[in-house]
């Protein structure tokens, strides 16, 4: 398997230069990728085998570096990390494209940005696919203060948080600009309310770990959605899920049975 990362290109929204990849089928439906905190579009779908799984499928597929991530511009400041302002970046990119909506599919915080992109541009949105995120999108996912503390530590022999060592020597592996993760992960989490995570009306699969101590429960969320479905990713926690195979084939089902639809 080829996980070789694809060319990226350059397009500019809200004063900031944003990277993106667009590959596989340049005939087929369009579905945009939308990474995790501390990840990029390489690392989350290039080389866990997603963008090589979805193009062999026959999809265009589109994936963003956001802001303070990857190739893209990464501010210092917090408040650059909104969740809706991340949303606006990917649906600039769809409009930088001439796509007028696309299947979206995102990754723990990537799955936050693609719930306000449904909220706030609906029209944009075919379908939808949250991973690594359950209720923790409306309630919360606990106190993230120990990994902004951790992002911002001299080495990672300086981090005991066993979470806040997670997340620093996934950066670290990344190379990472920590300044702006800190910054990033300040702001990134603005909760999704229960009003407005109902109005979704797009069909959405939600997959979650069932060993994440992170997400919150996916059925839970999903019992507030309009058209949800629910699936447990046997025996993967939140860095694990996201390349698993039973989530890819699940991925993949939703998806054909909405092709075209």
């Amino acid at each position: 398997m080829n996980l070789d990362a694809p060319p990226f290109s350059r397009f500019r929204n809200d004063g900031l230069e944003l990277a993106y990849f667009d590959d596989g089928d340049p005939a087929g439906e369009p579905i945009l990728l939308i990474h995790g905190f501390a990840s990029s579009a390489s690392v989350n779908w290039v080389y866990t085998g997603w963008l090589r799984t979805l193009g062999d499928a026959g999809f265009r597929v589109i994936g963003i570096d956001n802001r303070g991530h990857g190739e893209s511009d990464k501010p210092h400041d917090p408040e650059a990390y909104h969740p809706s302002d991340m949303a606006s970046d990917s649906a600039a990119l769809l409009t930088h494209l001439g796509i007028a909506d696309a299947h979206v599919m995102g990754y723990s915080m990537g799955a936050r940005i693609a719930a306000f992109l449904a909220i706030e541009h609906p029209d944009r949105v075919r379908s939808l696919v949250f991973g690594g995120l359950g209720i923790g999108m409306c309630d919360g996912v606990g106190d993230w203060d120990p990994i902004a503390e951790a992002l911002l530590a001299p080495s990672l022999e300086d981090v005991t948080h066993e979470r806040g060592r997670m997340f620093r020597a996934f950066a670290d592996q990344t190379r990472s600009d920590r300044m702006a993760l800190a910054a990033c992960i300040s702001t990134s989490r603005d909760l999704v309310s229960r009003e407005d995570i109902a109005r979704v009306d797009a069909p959405t699969l939600i997959g979650v770990g069932t060993k994440d101590d992170i997400a919150g429960s996916a059925q839970e969320l999903g019992d507030l959605m309009q058209t949800a479905t629910v699936l447990d990713i046997p025996n993967r926690d939140h860095m694990l899920a996201v390349g698993d195979r039973v989530f890819k084939k699940a991925v993949l089902e939703f998806l054909a049975a909405r092709a075209a639809s």
